[in-house]
């Protein structure tokens, strides 16, 4: 996938960004919002790693987000199975440099209506923290409704915190 934003560019990763996942990725403040399965400190190795992952997707559902010439973020579906297999689930994380200046928000909107082109989806969702205001900001942004609180339903660094639900959901005819 290639969609060029005003303030970024979506697109597939690729070897060369190496240096720049990892300079952006190792970032507490960054880490702190994410699933455990996104480590910290980010090493190269992790980098290597997870590039080869992405690199064998079919369907690719994880991308980068390009900022000023660079891969300072990314973005990506869970795509379900069985009786879920019109859902999906949106994550993305963005380097602190970048943070403030709508890139987030334009790049939730714009693959979320891409994976609506693309996969059979009737619904995407989210699950940020509940004590993440820019993230929840970044789905109001780009058109997600809140559609509950999950009071306790995850730990993070030792702390259990609430997450909230946000869903987007297909224009049915």
């Amino acid at each position: 996938m290639r969609l060029t934003l005003s303030s970024c560019v979506v697109r597939d990763w690729a070897p060369a960004d190496l240096p720049s996942l990892v300079r952006h990725a190792n970032d507490r403040d960054v880490w702190i919002h994410l699933r455990d399965r996104f480590p910290h400190p980010y090493l190269a190795e992790h980098g290597r790693s997870f590039l080869d992952h992405v690199s064998k997707q079919t369907p690719p559902t994880v991308w980068a987000l390009e900022v000023d010439g660079e891969a300072a973020g990314g973005i990506g579906l869970e795509l379900f199975g069985d009786v879920e297999r019109v859902s999906a689930e949106i994550g993305y994380w963005l380097g602190r440099a970048y943070w403030g200046r709508g890139v987030m928000s334009e790049a939730v909107r714009a693959v979320t209506a891409e994976a609506f082109r693309r996969f059979e989806l009737t619904r995407i969702f989210a699950l940020p923290f509940a004590d993440n205001p820019g993230s929840i900001r970044v789905l109001e942004k780009a058109g997600y409704t809140l559609e509950g609180r999950m009071p306790q339903s995850a730990v993070k660094d030792g702390r259990i915190r609430d997450q909230l639900m946000f869903g987007a959901y297909r224009q049915l005819r």
